[in-house]
């Protein structure tokens, strides 16, 4: 079973960057999926943006301009660029190679 931790989250201010990883132990599958979603207090879990092993991104269409994902399979992971964080970003973000398979999430907060 593959096991993966979130990390790269903190606070920063609106229209700031953050770049999260994802490090899958043992190491990714020869082909994925990964996906990269959040849940804010009291809101739905949503999808965010997703790459394949291939390197294939994609990204919801409200998502598309601020949030892509890439992934470095030499290093076992998977990143989430999110640009012009405005505050309705805050939230915990997660990766996820499918059902059953999560990591524990890291905090995102946007503020001034």
């Amino acid at each position: 079973q593959v096991q993966l931790v979130e990390s790269g989250g903190g606070w920063v201010q609106p229209g700031g960057s953050l770049r999260l990883s994802c490090a899958a132990s043992p190491s990714l599958p020869s082909a994925f999926n990964m996906g990269w979603y959040r849940q804010a207090p009291g809101k739905q879990r949503e999808l965010v943006a997703a790459i394949t092993s291939s390197g294939f991104s994609s990204s919801p269409k409200g998502m598309k301009a601020r949030f892509s994902a890439s992934n470095d399979i030499s290093k076992n992971l998977v990143y989430l660029q999110m640009d012009n964080l405005i505050v309705d970003d805050t939230a915990v973000y997660y990766c996820s190679l499918g059902p059953g398979v999560w990591g524990q999430g890291t905090q995102v907060t946007v503020s001034s």
